[in-house]
């Protein structure tokens, strides 16, 4: 019987992972699986690499790293991953995928939080995050600490991936048909190329509207939850006119005006960055899973965090503006467990708030 087109859900990666179109390198943990994404494992090694690298079309990884690697890293008692350095991490997860399945990577949450600049890499790999049909071969995170240097061990989550089949991505036509049976967002839908976000700079008490990442700081230990004093790596950010200017090559944390929810038949991946809005880069973390924001899972609407990074030049964001776009995918079934239901989901319900690993102001 063929099989139903879509992302495939938790239960469907659970099966892949059974079959061996998914490698471990040990049992994946409990709470590995999301609903429709698998969270990938730091393995035992790291190379410092001097600069950022695709293998090309013709090469394995491993062919190419003398040419850019400068020293091992033993990941086991605990390493230190220095801010503005670049790193290459084999992962515990390999694939075997079948024709016809996919795949996407993304950085999760509270990676793209931290400002710490995750991607996946393959084999003969043309481009990051993207993974071909019928691919088999082990997977690698670079990873370069952009604000925050970082203590990792093996075993950490920074990154996710996600597996489809077929066509998933709803046109413009079906995501307003879903819109005007479940309301998406809690307001007007503005679609085109999928669901428009903006940025609320108007908050409804005081005049906090986000997060700066302070420039020198100490270093963040990603097993320690809930531990860190925001004052210590962050700076508030106020707007009194519903205006800020972004500084460039400043790391902000922003929220967006709209709450939005993803119906359990559905996933949601946050546009990648288009130049045309403005001078600035919208996220790094970017895939939103079936329940999030949504009543059945706890959530009645969660608003997006935005990771935010300036480029060239000053660049005045206002109250209102779209940064971005949801582009929502049907799942192939239905997954067995939703966001926010028993997982130790972070960000359910959530609104303006930092990663996991600081206390709340």
């Amino acid at each position: 019987m063929a099989q139903a087109p879509g992302v495939i859900p938790s239960q469907g990666i659970a099966r892949m992972i059974a079959e061996g179109s998914i490698t471990v390198a040990a049992p994946p943990t409990p709470d590995q699986i999301q609903p429709a994404s698998l969270d990938l494992r730091l393995g035992d090694t790291a190379w410092r690499v001097r600069a950022s690298f695709l293998p090309g079309p013709r090469a394995l990884l491993s062919e190419r790293l003398d040419d850019f690697a400068m020293h091992r890293i033993d990941l086991g008692p605990g390493a230190v991953l220095e801010k503005g350095c670049v790193y290459l991490v084999p992962l515990a997860e390999g694939l075997d995928l079948p024709e016809g399945v996919c795949a996407v990577a993304n950085a999760k949450s509270s990676t793209g939080r931290l400002d710490l600049f995750t991607r996946l890499i393959t084999d003969r790999g043309t481009e990051f995050d993207r993974i071909e049909p019928g691919y088999r071969g082990p997977l690698y995170a670079e990873i370069s600490p952009r604000s925050f240097s970082v203590l990792v061990r093996p075993g950490m989550r920074l990154n996710q991936i996600r597996f489809r089949r077929g066509s998933a991505v709803l046109d413009d036509e079906a995501l307003r048909a879903l819109d005007a049976r479940e309301r998406l967002v809690d307001g007007t839908a503005h679609v085109a190329g999928g669901l428009a976000f903006s940025v609320d700079l108007r908050p409804r008490e005081g005049s906090l509207v986000g997060y700066r990442a302070k420039p020198h700081t100490g270093l963040i230990d990603l097993d320690r939850i809930g531990h860190y004093d925001p004052a210590d790596y962050w700076e508030p950010v106020a707007a009194r006119d519903g205006r800020i200017i972004l500084d460039p090559g400043a790391f902000y944390i922003l929220v967006s005006r709209e709450s939005v929810h993803v119906p359990p038949d559905y996933a949601a991946e946050m546009a990648p960055y288009l130049a045309m809005v403005g001078e600035f880069r919208v996220h790094y973390a970017g895939f939103f899973d079936p329940g999030f924001g949504h009543e059945q899972a706890g959530g009645s609407g969660s608003r997006g965090v935005l990771e935010v990074r300036c480029h060239e030049a000053p660049f005045a964001l206002e109250h209102g503006q779209i940064v971005g776009r949801l582009v929502y995918e049907r799942m192939a079934e239905r997954p067995a467990i939703l966001y926010g239901q028993g997982l130790g989901s972070n960000y359910q319900g959530q609104g303006l708030k930092l990663s996991k690993h600081f206390r709340a102001p």
